[in-house]
């Protein structure tokens, strides 16, 4: 290996901020989401969206927050098993980072959709939404990109 790829290897330089954000997806995602659900589980309504005969149902419900809660959790085992690949330098990680990148931001949208289908009244960004897409956009226009092309990358992740 030429000595400037040996320089270049390593988790240094901006792959130091791939990987705090790697540590702090999942734990931002677990911020969010537990609060959230166990909400949605204690405080009746679950039981208000998914009942028929109440005021709020509608019969997607179910599937949409089942599915978003499956999606979720999945999210942040992947984001597990994505650490392990960037802390022990596997040669596959930049695929399944920028996979789980674009997973993510076409997730946000979609779910936004689901949701405009059982509350069409409702706008289908709302502020928490647009932040949400935002910062997926962002990430997506930096990593995606820096993924493909950085020498740091290519030398780092060979096992």
């Amino acid at each position: 290996m030429m000595t400037q790829e040996k320089d270049l290897e390593g988790l240094g330089g901006w792959l130091i901020l791939v990987g705090i954000g790697i540590i702090l997806c999942p734990l931002r995602a677990i911020a969010f989401i537990l609060p959230t659900y166990v909400k949605l589980f204690s405080n009746g309504s679950w039981e208000m969206l998914t009942t028929p005969g109440t005021e709020a149902y509608n019969s997607l419900w179910a599937p949409i927050l089942i599915g978003e809660i499956s999606i979720n959790v999945a999210m942040i085992l992947i984001w597990g098993f994505i650490a392990f690949l960037f802390f022990s330098k596997k040669e596959n990680f930049p695929k399944w980072y920028i996979g789980i990148i674009l997973f993510t931001t076409a997730f946000i949208l979609a779910d936004a959709l689901s949701i405009k289908l059982v509350m069409p009244d409702e706008p289908i960004f709302d502020p928490d939404t647009v932040k949400e897409f935002s910062r997926s956009l962002i990430a997506t226009f930096i990593w995606v990109p820096y993924m493909l092309t950085s020498k740091r990358v290519k030398a780092t992740f060979i096992k």
